[in-house]
């Protein structure tokens, strides 16, 4: 049995369902003795010298903090200062490989990472990460979420309990996106937009809204799924790479001046010939979540990492809408919905090849060694697994003072105290 490290660096409380089961997959699957270290709120203890760990993973929670810019990174890695000098396979779980990487190949090189599992196509990799040692680093692919057994047999049990006849035609949760993800990125709302007006002229019972008030928080997801006979969606990513977060600044800072600018206006201001430059599109976790609600899929045409394919597990929508009528007809007959679900159930769901059990034996397979794995220590894991839940309840109580601060102070002066800490 190895010693498995995992570090992020989560300060906010509740935690989404597809992040905690991403998060805590390794203790539950992994046969392996895993630690968890929060990084959000104190630097890395230097006890840690002192336990034989045999892997360390750096989650999406960890490098995620990029979002908030080179400073606030930059204090994050200094927490982790520790953790340079252990001379063993050290993994990150990256995310958003679109933006700030920079920082994300600077941290890969400065803590000597050795594998990178990566969300992205193997075709983008060295455009990506054009500053990382392709003959030290490894690169592997994965998905950028899996189905936990947990919430597929919570989501059975509640189908139990859910009506047969689903009373919502089309449904679908989405919002917004800013115009510096691209072209692609902003299909998430225009599908959202186009199917409310075309299904309304249809007659068709629809739930669909951008709104963020109108999302749904765990286990009302999978209800609101259940419910739904069809729901719409695009591959996941974006087609701008925005290395040091400058065309996200720009893009928002012309936004204020000009809140009703077209995508195109946006573009020329902002980001004119970079769109198109990369082409990170992937299959979402919500694409797997309603194969195991059995909702059938309208998606705009894309590769879905080889695993969804046209006809057999969705149907396809032209990312020109060229075919919008053809795809709203099949939705009024609803005579392939039943088979094409059994179908995506029986591949995506009932196979096993998608779940998170698979996820961890890949990275663990293709990271960890077989020689020299150490014996666990009882009492360093009973001082981290108390430390650990020391720092969810700081985590609970630092989201509770934010959200009671939006009720307190106008949103400006937040948003400046969010620069002085910055």
């Amino acid at each position: 049995m190895a010693n498995i490290l995992i570090v992020h660096a989560q300060a906010t409380y509740p935690v989404r369902t597809t992040s905690w089961d991403n998060l805590y997959c390794f203790r539950r699957y992994s046969g392996h003795k895993c630690y968890y270290l929060n990084l959000a709120f104190n630097k890395a203890p230097r006890y840690l010298k002192y336990i034989d760990f045999d892997l360390i993973i750096f989650h999406d929670l960890f490098v995620c903090a990029r979002w908030a810019g080179k400073a606030r990174f930059d204090k994050l890695m200094q927490r982790a200062e520790v953790l340079k000098g252990i001379n063993i396979p050290k993994v990150v779980l990256p995310q958003d490989e679109f933006i700030f990487t920079d920082l994300l190949c600077d941290f890969i090189n400065e803590f000597g990472i050795s594998h990178v599992f990566s969300v992205s196509p193997s075709s983008e990799w060295r455009l990506i990460y054009d500053k990382v040692n392709f003959d030290s680093v490894k690169f592997h692919p994965v998905l950028t979420g899996y189905l936990d057994e947990k919430t597929v047999a919570k989501i059975n049990l509640l189908s139990e309990g859910a009506s047969s006849d689903r009373s919502i035609d089309i449904g679908y949760r989405a919002r917004y996106h800013n115009p510096w993800i691209g072209r692609h990125g902003m299909l998430k709302s225009t599908i959202g937009d186009v199917f409310a007006a075309e299904g309304a002229r249809r007659g068709l019972r629809n739930d669909i809204s951008m709104k963020e008030e109108d999302a749904f928080i765990g286990d009302d997801w999978y209800r609101f799924l259940l419910n739904c006979k069809y729901t719409i969606g695009v591959e996941g990513g974006a087609s701008i790479l925005d290395r040091d977060g400058s065309i996200m600044e720009r893009t928002e800072r012309y936004l204020k001046g000009n809140p009703e600018a077209s995508f195109e206006q946006v573009e020329a201001a902002c980001f004119p010939g970079r769109d198109g430059e990369l082409k990170l599109f992937a299959i979402s976790p919500r694409h797997l979540e309603a194969c195991a609600t059995r909702t059938c899929q309208i998606l705009i045409e894309g590769s879905y990492n080889d695993i969804l394919k046209p006809g057999e597990h969705y149907i396809e929508l032209k990312a020109d809408f060229s075919n919008l009528e053809q795809v709203l007809d099949q939705v009024v007959r609803d005579d392939v919905r039943q088979a094409m679900t059994d179908h995506a159930y029986a591949d995506i769901v009932s196979s096993g090849r998608y779940n998170y059990q698979s996820y961890v034996d890949f990275i663990i397979d293709h990271s960890l060694s077989d020689q020299d794995q150490h014996g666990s220590s009882p009492i360093w894991y009973s001082i981290m697994r108390i430390a650990e839940i020391i720092s969810w309840g700081k985590a609970a109580v630092f989201a509770k003072s934010v959200n009671k601060a939006k009720q307190l102070f106008p949103q400006p002066l937040i948003d400046w105290l969010k620069k002085l800490r910055n």
